[in-house]
């Protein structure tokens, strides 16, 4: 890693061993990000016998995690920039593994809140840390390709959430489980400590004030169609993390009687289709010829799926295979959301335009769990196990939703190419 006068201070340099690891422990960090906001569907039914937690207390305790997440995206800007992404990220780790212990040694819901929402709290910088990282010390032309590593690599923790994590419960416990990643995520630090140097802010960088972070937010808010553009937001992402980050598992318990490994190999299908899909929706309006046309597409096929199970409720196992494979592809379109918002963005407004989508986007994910809890704790459970119909609403309501986010979408233009 050295400094020259031709790039920006602090870069990283060629493809060395240093410079690999770094990258590979940045990545490494928001596959734990990943993890730890995924974990829930697979092992929400062995915490509802263990525990005795409800329906809304799952919702909760899920949930929790994606309203702090978003809720300290404009303080967590301020604080990087005054402080730099190195000691925000290693303040971050540090946060992540108590956080991590506390939830493995949890015995009821309120520990698990507490846990859950430092964990929000703690992961909330292993996007935006490195990537500010790269932004001030690599050359642009080379920026791209490291953010797109960084939202490549980190979906290998939703997948790492699924049938990986039933196999380690299966074996040594969940909370063995949790105490190996909060140990990687101190692995992960004492890396980031050691191999990153913390770069200088650039000289033209101005430190915004929490308020005019907010001022800035809204600025970005008055524009043309971005409260439309940020429904679809909040709808975009809310059914994936719906089924594979909550009540995926307890349908797959309750309705088919699916025991944990099985569950955990069937969530696994729709992780691997939506890191697939995230690559494939990222083309998306090169072949459609536009950003809305692959939104809508997107879209109203995740809604068709999402009303196709509300309706029929269970389906037979090679027709759920196929489902679960259909739904993460589809409902990986983000990537041509999120390239609308950033094709329409004046350019002094992207980082705050940024910043409010992604809040739309973790705000979705929080209110399609919450929704769902709340939906399903109105049903009588017998044994802890939810009635089919339960889930057939939770189903229908997130098709309600998606069906919202495409209806007010449509009107949002499309910029000129």
């Amino acid at each position: 890693m050295t400094e020259t006068t031709s790039r920006p201070s602090g870069a990283m340099g060629g493809p060395t061993t240093v410079a690999v690891g770094l990258v590979a422990t940045l990545g490494a960090s928001y596959v734990v990000s990943q993890f730890l906001r995924n974990s829930i569907g697979v092992l929400a039914p062995t915490l509802t016998t263990e525990i005795g937690l409800t329906a809304r207390d799952l919702a909760l305790i899920s949930s929790l995690f994606f309203f702090v997440f978003l809720a300290v995206q404009i303080p967590l800007g301020v604080v990087i920039d005054r402080f730099g992404p190195k000691r925000c990220m290693l303040a971050c780790a540090v946060l992540v593994v108590g956080s991590t212990l506390q939830f493995a040694v949890a015995t009821d819901a309120a520990e698990m809140l507490a846990a859950r929402a430092l964990m929000g709290l703690g992961t909330s910088c292993f996007l935006m840390g490195p990537l500010t990282y790269y932004a001030r010390t690599v050359a642009p032309e080379r920026f791209a390709a490291l953010a797109g590593l960084q939202l490549g690599v980190g979906t290998l923790g939703s997948l790492l959430a699924t049938a990986p994590l039933a196999v380690a419960t299966a074996l040594v416990g969940w909370r063995a489980a949790f105490v190996a990643i909060a140990l990687a995520m101190a692995v992960i630090g004492v890396l980031i400590a050691l191999l990153l140097r913390e770069p200088p802010a650039p000289p033209e960088a101005r430190h915004e004030t929490v308020a005019e972070g907010l001022r800035g937010v809204a600025a970005v808010w008055r524009q043309p169609d971005i409260p439309r553009l940020f429904v679809m937001h909040l709808t975009a992402y809310g059914g994936y993390v719906m089924i594979v980050g909550l009540w995926g598992g307890p349908y797959l318990t309750h309705v088919y009687g699916y025991d944990l490994t099985e569950r955990g190999t069937l969530l696994f299908i729709p992780a691997l289709t939506q890191a697939i899909g995230m690559i494939a929706w990222g083309a998306a309006d090169r072949v459609f010829g536009g950003y809305r046309a692959a939104t809508l597409a997107g879209a109203s096929s995740t809604a068709a799926l999402l009303l196709l199970l509300g309706v029929l409720g269970a389906l037979p196992a090679w027709g759920l295979w196929a489902w679960l494979a259909a739904f993460g592809f589809c409902s990986a379109f983000l990537p041509a959301v999120i390239a609308h918002g950033r094709a329409l963005f004046p350019p002094h407004l992207i980082g705050r335009g940024m910043t409010l989508m992604n809040m739309g986007t973790m705000g979705g994910g929080f209110l399609s769990q919450l929704m769902g809890g709340i939906l399903i704790d109105r049903f009588d459970s017998v044994g802890g196990a939810y009635p089919l119909a339960a889930y057939q609403t939770v189903f229908l309501a997130q098709f309600v939703f998606c069906l919202a986010g495409l209806l007010v979408y449509r009107a949002v233009r499309e910029p000129l190419r």
